[in-house]
């Protein structure tokens, strides 16, 4: 309970130096960038056009219109946990020289990259408003399984970040081996595809047993109005959990040892 106390006011006192480390991120993202985070807004607008007319046309969903939001689900929820356990995997190699000189909290390095990252993710959800209006699609009393969807998502993304960011620290080709991944996890995850194209192959086990395929589902149950199963709330909440611990219990007891291997 001591040592609990003590964390929390170490983070309190901080929290003023994981404010600019946040601010900074945004700021260095959109730097000498003409439209800056309307950015954020633009490119998975046009990312899903895209793909609405290629995936659309390849699978015969072209005139179905609710398709945008489906990958518009799956395109923006992909996007942020790609980006966020990405950056939290480099952030401490990145601070280094920071880290060598002045003392402070190391896992407010990922954090920080993680909530800036977040904080894009949601300005970006702006753009379902089009999307939904060029779906005819109306917002309907499911539309609540969004905010267990969002907040599942960024402590699973909080979670995997830290272990990253420690592996990374003690093995160099952690970000690289992450790449590859990631990228896995996105065929994983039927963010451009309909799911019952994996169903009749007899693979679905791959969707059930992946925690952000699940987060996405509930996403696009919120948006499309339907409901999703226990399983899928469940499961990603638990993995979610259970990664952040582990995440929580490895940053602590490595970090001492970050300096001899930086």
């Amino acid at each position: 309970m001591k040592a609990l106390k003590r964390n929390f006011k170490d983070f309190w006192r901080c929290r003023f130096l994981l404010k600019e480390l946040v601010l900074k991120g945004i700021r260095l993202k959109y730097r000498k960038s003409y439209l800056g985070i309307i950015w954020s807004l633009i490119e998975p607008l046009l990312t899903t056009v895209v793909l609405v007319v290629v995936f659309g046309t390849l699978f015969n969903r072209a005139k179905d219109q609710t398709f945008a939001v489906y990958i518009m689900s799956g395109r923006l929820l992909y996007s942020f946990f790609s980006a966020g356990t990405k950056g939290a995997c480099k952030e401490v190699r990145k601070n280094a020289s920071m880290i060598k000189k002045v003392y402070v909290p190391k896992y407010l390095y990922p954090l920080s990259n993680i909530i800036f990252n977040y904080i894009i993710f949601l300005i970006s959800l702006i753009v379902f408003i089009p999307v939904m209006i060029y779906a005819k699609q109306m917002p309907t009393l499911m539309m609540w399984q969004v905010i267990p969807a969002l907040i599942e998502l960024f402590v699973l993304v909080l979670g995997m970040g830290l272990i990253l960011s420690v592996m990374d620290v003690f093995f160099r080709d952690t970000e690289y081996l992450w790449n590859v991944i990631t990228m896995i996890i996105m065929y994983m995850s039927a963010i451009f595809y309909p799911v019952d194209r994996l169903v009749k192959t007899g693979f679905a086990w791959i969707l059930k047993f992946n925690p952000l395929y699940c987060i996405i589902h509930q996403m696009r149950g919120g948006m499309l109005g339907y409901h999703v199963s226990k399983w899928e709330y469940l499961y990603p909440a638990a993995v979610a959990v259970v990664l952040l611990l582990i995440g929580v219990a490895v940053f602590k007891k490595k970090q001492d040892d970050f300096i001899l291997h930086m």
